[in-house]
């Protein structure tokens, strides 16, 4: 893989590649968003870093000769909601690539309007699994984000009993599911598992079965708001003291929302924070806050996973020397970039990518491990 230097005096030249053919006519890339509900907290950084990444491909001559024009629909609606607005989208307003950051739920949905007929680009964290034609995940799967990290969280704080949280859906499930290998593999035991809807705003009772679990570690796969709520109380109650906690998606507006004083042995597991100290991710960060001012959106993991999917779209388009998902399929394997992560490579429509494990200090997220190129653990065909 070709790897490319970042200087941070020059943020948006260092981040630009090879000029493509002047564009001759617009490109309509829809990005579907939550911009309600709630993940409506990610809404702001997401659609920020999509219009960012945009600005770098069209100053280089856009996708194919063509400037990309935006087009964003809320997904943080009901599925069913979200369908119809990507359709108009789609159909209606002639999007040609879709990019999107939302649930799995969601996803399942679009999966299922799109057919394999529209290239579309996953960005988020996601349980792993999906396999549909023209379906491209840049996400973080568990083999990424859990796999090398439990470990390492045993062999430095030596937990013997975990229990595990999370939203009552195929993400927190599914993620939850794999992690329990992961921990049973260290010789931990897991002695609690529970799922609560998205509604629920009150965690008192699942807060006291963990106490009197005896768990020395919590894997918290709670999502926006419930998190917040749930890593405030945790604290409340003086659990933060002496149980860790692990998050499968703890990101910089969560980490807000609970506040540095409730985070205490707490850890996040992800392919981006905002403050990560390589040129790449410097150079990344400088651009942003160039561009959007010092009241720009809290740069988040979540947000910045857009800006990955913007970058694939990209490279594989520029591959296959086209937008035809037959051609697309067969050009994504070895497809590359190199930006705020590190390098990132495509195979199986999955991708390598670095994982960083960040605590907690008095200025937010701070990264005490790197996991360099860790693999997505998905097989799919090509």
């Amino acid at each position: 893989m070709q790897r490319r230097t970042f200087v941070a005096s020059a943020a948006i030249a260092s981040l630009a590649g090879p000029s493509l053919v002047r564009a001759q006519s617009a490109l309509n890339v829809a990005v579907m968003i939550p911009m309600s509900g709630p993940g409506g907290l990610f809404g702001p950084s997401s659609k920020a870093c999509a219009e960012l990444a945009f600005d770098i491909i069209n100053a280089r001559g856009g996708i194919l000769g063509q400037k990309i024009n935006p087009l964003f629909g809320d997904a943080g609606l009901p599925p069913a909601e979200v369908t119809q607005a990507a359709l108009k989208l789609w159909k209606g307003q002639k999007a040609q690539a879709v990019i999107g950051m939302h649930d799995s739920a969601v996803r399942g949905a679009l999966v299922g309007l799109f057919k394999g007929q529209v290239p579309y680009f996953y960005a988020p964290v996601y349980e792993g699994g999906e396999c549909a034609r023209g379906t491209y995940l840049s996400g973080e799967t568990p083999q990424q984000q859990l796999e090398p990290v439990i470990p390492w969280i045993a062999s430095e704080r030596k937990p013997t009993k975990w229990y595990m949280i999370g939203n009552d859906y195929i993400w927190g499930r599914n993620t939850n599911a794999a992690a329990r290998v992961f921990i049973t593999k260290t010789g931990a035991k897991v002695v609690g598992e529970e799922y609560l809807p998205f509604t629920v705003d009150n965690f008192d009772a699942s807060l006291a079965r963990i106490r009197d679990s005896g768990a020395d570690a919590v894997l918290v796969s709670l999502v926006g708001g419930a998190s917040v709520t749930f890593n405030k109380a945790f604290a409340s109650m003086g659990l933060s003291d002496k149980v860790i906690r692990l998050g499968s998606l703890l990101e910089e507006n969560t980490l807000a929302g609970i506040g540095i004083a409730n985070a205490r042995n707490l850890y996040s597991s992800a392919g981006y924070f905002a403050n990560i100290q390589t040129p790449a991710a410097k150079a990344f960060s400088d651009a942003y806050f160039k561009k959007f001012g010092p009241q720009a959106p809290t740069l988040s993991t979540l947000g910045e996973s857009v800006y990955e999917g913007a970058m694939m779209l990209e490279a594989i388009a520029t591959r296959a020397k086209s937008l035809d998902v037959e051609k697309m399929d067969k050009a994504s394997n070895g497809a590359s970039y190199s930006g705020p992560r590190g390098d990132v490579v495509m195979g199986a429509r999955h991708v390598t990518q670095n994982i960083y494990v960040a605590t907690v200090d008095d200025k937010g997220f701070r990264v005490v491990k790197t996991f360099p190129g860790v693999g997505s653990g998905q097989t799919c065909k090509v």
